[in-house]
């Protein structure tokens, strides 16, 4: 006899493959947005892969979904692929997710055309965005110059392709790029005072400049003009042009299309800014010393889809974005060649006003050095950021709360380096003691009510044999030079009992594993600006902005008599600042910290590392060695009675657990 239940429906094998597609986009939506989707029907769809991160505009996607009905609200957010539609019933939504779940829809960033995949949200929440300012110093005049002015500008900078004695022609990666007066030095961000290129700025300029003079835009008449060219996906990476070469007030003419211009202040805050044709752009104050401003190279921008002033803010609200499709873009950018030191009121982005008095740092070959080095680069350095760093490590690594997790009810456990105490309480079952060399740090683990004390990594102040564990947590890698960091590796030997396991993680040189990028690669934000191959100058403390690319790069100098150590040898026995987020090209190096909106940070003895006029967007460096693969395991081996348990790689760092016998 027939069975009489319900029958299942069989699936194709498209079907199936839709269906895995679509439970897919429920996870990431979840994941990276914590946007929820539900089953049964409401107003209001998430469409994954509509969105203007994938190169679908607004009027495109209107264009598919007001075929179904009355579209109330569409919010498409900057960068993200995916869009939330509020219809005005939930027939009309239903009618919608029917007739465009994995339909294709050719978009204007790619050729291929991309498959809609759309689920029912209970709701679509709308936040009102606070207006942005523009930053203080910062002026967009609209309409500066005639259509025919602007033809006869472009003529020109076309017409002049070849070099010539006037003017100094280079070809970048990002664009193209002409100079007139002085020519502008890409190796060092400077320009060569003693050497003025024959014929100074093009007639054509003149009239340009002195109604910039008669409006005051600018109060002495510039010398220096560069001409960029941007191709459609060109761009040029946030910087702020270098005190030292240029005075105050720098000014930039847009010709040929519009772009948008980012503005970005050392505290994190950013500003979007259309620049349409013919419009000119005016930067003094602190707009011009300390704001970074950059185009990023993409082929549509993101805009406010309907009419208003063409020229100003890009609105954030997410109901009225959309994309614009760049064309080429000619920028006429002046400037005033400085004949003195520059000083700005912002001598921590200033070049001219660093402190160059003091010896600055290498890889010490002399265990005064070393102190002396860590002292200022490490421990000082921790103080002062102790608050926003602590801000930054609230998520325990998985793994390390795994090898926690593994150990015996009762035992006693030291973090050696324990920071802001993230993992002295994940195994309420354990004795946790820790151990930080920052004062600041501690005093954050006992408002948390942890067991803890200062102490130097090298020298703690427990009876051997005493711990069941010890932890070691991205800290010997804080140690300049090899004996220091076999010394902190025997400290936590022994401290451990017999049998003792102890677990350690440093910094990988190899950030790209198994042909995967660490989460330290994969959370840079925009596209990787490559290293460069020059370093900064480093004193007390340095905080030069590492956005902004146009500063400084001079090399550090060596210390006397470190000749005779091969990693001084290996790295001319400079420092080079890492550029935060990309892949290391140095085991020994300075790793900025770009300090924000904390509230107080103080040494010890309350009185801040720090001169006074250092403001909450001070840019600190940390000395890191960077170990390479196979490092680690033959620094532990240099120690007689221990074993290596266990060695692995675990986003970005090299971990081994370790086992005293």
């Amino acid at each position: 006899m027939a069975a009489t239940g319900p029958t299942s429906v069989k699936l194709s094998k498209g079907q199936k493959k839709m269906l895995r597609k679509q439970v897919k986009a429920q996870h990431v939506l979840l994941k990276r947005d914590g946007i929820a989707t539900v089953s049964g029907p409401t107003e209001h769809l998430v469409i994954a892969n509509g969105g203007l991160g994938n190169g679908v505009s607004r009027q495109q996607l209107l264009e598919v979904l007001q075929k179904f009905g009355t579209v109330e609200t569409l919010l498409m957010s900057p960068n993200k692929p995916h869009a939330l539609v509020t219809f005005s019933t939930i027939q009309e939504a239903r009618e919608a997710h029917k007739g465009t779940h994995g339909q294709d829809l050719k978009t204007n960033g790619s050729s291929p055309p991309i498959t809609l995949y759309v689920n029912f949200v209970e709701k679509v929440v709308h936040e009102e965005i606070p207006p942005l300012s523009l930053p203080p110093g910062l002026l967009v005049i609209e309409e500066f110059i005639s259509l025919e002015c602007e033809e006869r500008l472009l003529a020109f900078a076309d017409g002049s392709t070849h070099v010539t004695k006037e003017n100094v022609q280079r070809s970048l990666k990002h664009r193209r790029v002409k100079h007139y007066g002085y020519e502008f030095r890409y190796d060092n961000n400077n320009v060569d005072k003693d050497k003025p290129l024959p014929g100074g700025l093009p007639e054509i300029c003149g009239d340009i400049l002195e109604k910039c003079m008669e409006k005051g835009y600018v109060k002495i008449k510039p010398d220096q003009l560069t001409i960029n060219q941007y191709e459609p996906g060109q761009g040029i990476p946030p910087h702020i042009d270098t005190h030292s070469p240029f005075e105050d007030g720098i000014i930039c003419l847009s010709l040929g299309a519009e772009t948008v211009m980012d503005f970005r202040h050392p505290a994190g805050n950013s500003v979007p800014v259309m620049l349409p044709p013919r419009s000119l752009l005016v930067m003094t104050g602190e707009c011009r010393y300390l704001w970074s401003h950059g185009i990023t190279p993409r082929k549509f921008d993101v805009v406010p889809a309907s009419e208003m002033p063409k020229t100003g803010i890009i609105s954030a609200d997410v109901s009225n974005l959309t994309l614009n499709k760049r064309g080429t873009r000619t920028s006429f950018t002046f400037r005033k060649v400085r004949n003195k030191p520059c000083d700005c009121a912002y001598p921590e982005v200033c070049d001219s006003q660093i402190n160059c008095t003091n010896p600055t740092p290498a890889v010490p070959a002399r265990e005064e050095d070393a102190s002396k080095l860590e002292h200022k680069y490490v421990h000082d350095v921790y103080d002062e950021i102790a608050c926003h760093f602590s801000d930054t490590r609230h998520t325990p690594w998985p793994k390390v709360v795994e090898f926690l997790k593994t150990l015996p009810h009762g035992a006693l456990v030291a973090d050696v380096g324990c920071g802001n105490g993230k993992y002295l309480g994940v195994n309420k079952d354990l004795f946790m003691i820790g151990c930080d060399r920052s004062k600041n740090l501690v005093d954050i683990c006992r408002e948390k009510q942890f067991e803890v004390f200062i102490c130097d990594g090298l020298l703690v102040p427990l009876r051997s044999g005493i711990c069941d564990a010890c932890i070691s947590i991205a800290v010997v890698h804080h140690f300049s030079t090899e004996e220091r960091r076999l010394s902190a590796v025997k400290e936590i030997v022994r401290l451990l009992r017999l049998g003792g396991k102890g677990l350690i993680y440093v910094w990988a040189m190899e950030q790209e594993h198994k042909k995967v990028k660490s989460k330290y690669l994969a959370e840079r934000k925009g596209k990787c600006i490559q290293p460069q191959a020059n370093c900064v100058k480093v004193h007390d403390f340095s905080y030069i902005n590492q956005d902004a690319n146009k500063m400084d790069l001079t090399c550090l100098k060596q210390l006397p008599d470190v000749t005779k150590d091969s990693t001084v040898k290996q790295n001319n026995a400079k420092l080079p600042v890492h550029i935060n987020r990309t892949n290391f090209d140095s085991q020994d190096l300075l790793v900025p910290w770009h300090l924000r909106g904390v509230k107080s940070h103080h040494k010890a003895d309350g009185v801040s590392a720090l001169p006074t006029e250092v403001k909450e967007h001070a840019v600190y460096h940390r000395f890191y060695h960077i170990f390479s693969d196979g490092e680690l395991e033959n620094l532990c081996t240099g120690i007689s009675n221990i074993r290596i348990v266990q060695s692995y790689y675990d986003q970005g760092n090299w971990c081994v657990i370790i086992e005293k016998c």
